[in-house]
This record gives C-alpha cells, sequence and structure tokens, in this order.
C-alpha cells in the first residue's frame, strides 16, 4: 500500500464518480481504476461497489475511510511540520550561557528571539565554560555562550563582545579606596579565582595577567561560577580579578576598581558544532539586540 492508493481512494471516496475523481487527481480513469484494485488487493477486501448505478463505498470502504483519513491527515501534518523545522519556525534550542552573559542582555535576547520566533522552545543552562565545551561535543547543547575560543577542531565560534577586567575587592579592603589599583598592589593578598577545571583558559589568563606583571597569584580558593567568586571576595576571604560585567551584580560587600595597567579584555564567544544544525542557531544569534 501506498499514500498515492490513498489519496486515489479519499478522492473516490468523496466523489463517488470515477470521472469526476481522476479530474481532481489530475489523472486519467484508468490509472486511477488500476490504483484502486491494487490497494483492495493489498487491504484484502473490496472497497466499493461498482455497476450501472454508479460507484458506492462497501461497508469495508466505509470502515476503511476513517483510517485512510487520519493516515493522509497524519502524513500532512508531517510535511508540514517538516517544513516548518527546516525553516526555523518551530524546534528546540539548547543555549549554555555563563554568568556574565546575564550583565550583557541575555535575558533581553531571549525575549527578542522569542517574540520573533514563539513556537520555538529554547532550553537556557548556566555552565562554564568547560562544562559548556563538553557538553557541546556530546551534543547535549546547540549553541554555547563561553569564555574561551581555544576550541576542539569539532566546534567553531564567533566573538560577541569584549569587556574589560577589574579588580574585585571586600568593601574594607584598603586599596578599595583608590580610584584605580595597581596589580602590584594585589602581589601579596590572597586570591580567589575561577575553577582551573571549571574553565582552564580563564584560569590561565588570571594567572598570566599577574604573572605578567610580576607576580603569581596566592590561591586561597576557587569558584565554579563567577558569582561564587565575588561573593567569596563580598565576605572578606581574598581578592580577584574579574570581568565588568560582575560590576552590575548587586553583591554587597564587594567593590570593583579598574585597574591601572589594563590587560586585554575578557572575551565572550559564541561556539556550536561545526555539523551542527544551523537554522535556529543562526535565528538566535541574528536576533541578538545591539548592546
Amino acid at each position: 500500500m501506498e499514500f498515492r492508493h490513498l489519496r486515489c481512494f479519499a478522492a473516490l471516496a468523496e466523489e463517488l464518480h470515477f470521472g469526476r475523481a481522476a479530474q481532481r487527481l489530475a489523472m486519467s480513469q484508468p490509472p486511477l481504476s488500476v490504483a484502486i484494485q491494487q490497494l483492495e488487493a493489498s487491504v484484502g477486501a473490496r472497497l466499493f461497489e461498482r455497476d450501472s448505478k454508479g460507484v458506492r463505498l462497501t461497508p469495508a470502504g466505509l470502515a476503511f475511510r476513517t483510517s485512510a483519513k487520519a493516515l493522509l491527515e497524519g502524513a500532512e501534518q508531517a510535511c508540514v511540520r517538516a517544513r516548518e523545522v527546516q525553516a526555523g519556525e518551530v524546534g528546540r534550542l539548547r543555549l549554555g550561557f555563563v554568568g556574565s552573559a546575564l550583565q550583557h542582555g541575555l535575558a533581553t535576547w531571549l525575549q527578542a528571539f522569542q517574540a520573533q520566533s514563539p513556537r520555538v522552545q529554547v532550553v537556557v543552562v548556566e555552565l562554564n565554560s568547560q562544562d559548556q565545551i563538553d557538553a557541546l561535543l556530546r551534543e547535549e547543547l546547540d549553541l554555547g555562550l563561553l569564555h574561551t575560543d581555544r576550541l576542539p577542531p569539532a566546534l567553531a565560534c564567533q566573538a560577541l563582545y569584549a569587556e574589560p577586567f577589574l579588580a574585585c575587592l571586600p568593601a574594607g579592603h584598603p586599596e578599595a579606596r583608590r580610584r584605580r589599583v595597581p596589580l602590584s598592589a594585589l602581589a601579596e593578598q590572597p586570591f580567589i579565582l575561577f575553577s582551573r577545571k571549571g574553565s582552564p583558559d580563564y584560569h590561565a589568563r588570571i594567572v598570566d595577567i599577574c604573572r605578567q606583571h610580576g607576580f603569581y597569584p596566592r590561591l586561597q580558593h576557587e569558584g565554579r561560577h563567577w558569582l561564587s567568586v565575588v561573593s567569596l571576595v563580598a565576605q572578606g576571604l581574598g581578592v580577584s580579578i574579574v570581568p565588568a560585567a560582575f560590576e552590575r551584580a548587586g553583591i554587597q560587600g564587594a567593590v570593583f576598581r579598574p585597574l591601572v595597567e589594563k590587560p586585554d579584555p575578557s572575551a565572550v564567544f559564541a561556539a556550536w558544532r561545526r555539523d551542527g544544525h544551523a537554522v535556529l542557531r543562526d535565528a538566535f544569534l541574528a536576533a541578538r539586540p545591539l548592546v
């Protein structure tokens, strides 16, 4: 049984006239008759009565009509769904993000995308950069917003934005009184750093900034998320160097000051699998508001 047989059956079941049904199907009567005969042979039951009075559905044909209609409607719905997915009108986008993205308009970005693609489900999860890389490789994410462009060959990326690093100090710290803090003033301070395991590249960036200015940071604590780092600083457990976005996090007890030396800025990248599906990913990237 083929779908063309079902379409022929549906047309004849509605028209109950071979000529009109053939015209509706844009075919001649002989191929229509052959298709109906093939369908009846496949079903194993006579579906139509044909005599001088015309064409009528048999009891078997009446029973078959309901199921045949459902099959045809289901096939059409499947085709529509496939076209909508290909066009990016429906589907699911799994998005990973680092915490600083929240301070750079991620919520507004999501709202803009959902406004133009209301039938796309966006699943968002906060993960550090390394966890996002691992999830992308396992095909558990479609897109990641992360802090590094040092990626495995299977992944591609594009830069989204960059921001300066700031000194993050407890509110009562002597250096918090300065308008700008020299890195040398942090040389003997206990440091709270982003976890090496959570983002090896980002951990190394902070260490390199310190080493380029004559000291190795005295590691006191590590956090797997930047907000954890800032919170530990706010509690007086050490100092840190963090992306400027976290100045807007509103964590009481933490003070942020520009660095005198102005090291290379912190960048955020969008990353994805090179062999991944591009329609929803590209639509989401295109929906990003200008900031």
